[in-house]
């Protein structure tokens, strides 16, 4: 790499864009295919990266994951194996919604990869219902041979939905048990499995009133210009509200009255309790029959979707710096992506290697509850403890 030139990095990069197609079916076959993967399961999320320059043809403003608010970006969707083993990128332009992502990728499982009856997961913006009456509809309408399973998460109006009038979901089903399945006819064919997580609900709630309250001391100095008269005018007061109440994104949860010579702010109490009743709850939906995948792995396999962040983090921070990205020509970009995607794939089993050498858990235990937080094995918290594996070696973050 010393002596290589620019132009022979990038002939490399254009060499390389031209066999992703190849690389990534044999990774598919490696960790998608039925026999190395008899789940028949594959974890998908969309993320983003702001670019430097503006000629790039997938450059486009949208929602910045990385909170780089306008400045124009490529999205980026990784798909893994359950385990969380990269196994295809593929980068989209900046304004691309997690759907549409979410449908090119299936388009490259089923007729790149060759694999059909798989179980997509994904999460509760990325597979959508109407994205899922088209999973396995072509456009005649029929039924497609190869239909794929999906597992993924109801918004929260839907989840209040089959809270209200004696629906199906009630408080009742969680006085002994954290998860329960339930049936509604919204939902036909399809297995809905609740989950109430006690400790989220509690930091969600905690949350939620720190920040209406760090709302509120904000909003308190100017109330008070608006008393004093050094504030006046409707538009001025307004203006000046909106850059406070929008600071912490809780102006859903305030009732605002504006005029030329005064400003009131009350909580929408109403609002927030309702809010507040869906803390720590989670409803998962799937057409995948509870013969072949019960409650629990549901939950399992939906929280899996941690494994793809994990990657991510990698990607962009922790390990690679994908971010930001400079290239300008489009194969270049997607060739950049890649190089960072098979990057995270060698970093993924050099940490299973290094393991013994890290804190990493080793033997991690099974939970008997899936909603729980995961617990560390006697080992992983003793080598923590001490910084040190079994045979005194010095242990390293992992």
């Amino acid at each position: 790499m010393a002596d290589a030139s620019t132009d022979d990095i990038y002939a490399a990069m254009d060499w390389l864009e031209h066999r992703q197609d190849a690389i990534e079916a044999e990774l598919a076959r490696r960790h998608l295919a039925p026999e190395a993967n008899p789940s028949k399961m594959a974890l998908f999320d969309l993320s983003s990266s702001w670019l430097e320059g503006r000629c790039c043809p997938l450059a486009a403003r949208g929602y910045s994951r990385d909170g780089k608010k306008g400045r124009l970006q490529i999205e980026y969707g990784l798909l893994t194996d359950p385990e969380g083993r990269p196994v295809a990128v593929r980068v989209f332009p900046g304004n691309t919604g997690d759907p549409s992502a979410f449908t090119s990728i299936v388009d490259v499982i089923r007729k790149k990869f060759g694999l059909a009856q798989m179980v997509m997961v994904g999460d509760r913006g990325m597979i959508t219902s109407a994205r899922i009456r088209a999973l396995n509809q072509p456009q005649d309408g029929t039924q497609r041979p190869d239909a794929y399973g999906w597992i993924t998460a109801l918004r929260a109006p839907a989840i209040r939905k089959l809270m209200a009038d004696d629906g199906p979901l009630q408080l009742s089903l969680f006085d002994q048990q954290d998860l329960a399945e339930i049936t509604s006819p919204d939902f036909p064919s399809e297995r809905l499995v609740a989950c109430r997580n006690p400790v989220l609900a509690a930091d969600r709630a905690r949350t939620r009133e720190d920040l209406l309250a760090a709302t509120e001391k904000l909003l308190a100095p100017l109330i008070t210009r608006v008393r004093s008269g050094r504030l006046q005018g409707a538009g001025e007061i307004g203006v000046e509200v909106g850059k406070v109440i929008t600071r912490y994104k809780t102006g859903k949860h305030f009732a605002v009255t504006i005029t030329d010579d005064s400003l009131t702010v009350a909580r929408k109490q109403d609002q927030i309790d309702a809010e507040a009743a869906l803390d720590g709850f989670c409803v998962l939906r799937t057409p995948v029959p509870a013969g072949e995948l019960d409650a629990a792995g549901v939950v399992t396999a939906y929280k899996n979707l941690k494994y793809v962040e994990r990657d991510f983090r990698h990607i962009k921070a922790d390990d690679l710096d994908l971010r930001p990205v400079f290239c300008r020509l489009e194969e270049r970009v997607k060739a950049h992506v890649l190089i960072c995607m098979l990057a995270c794939y060698l970093t993924w089993h050099l940490r299973q290697a290094w393991a013994p050498l890290t804190y990493t858990d080793e033997e991690p235990p099974q939970p008997a509850n899936p909603v729980a937080p995961a617990r560390r094995s006697a080992p992983a918290e003793a080598k923590a403890s001490r910084q040190h594996d079994q045979d005194g070696r010095l242990g390293f973050p992992s």
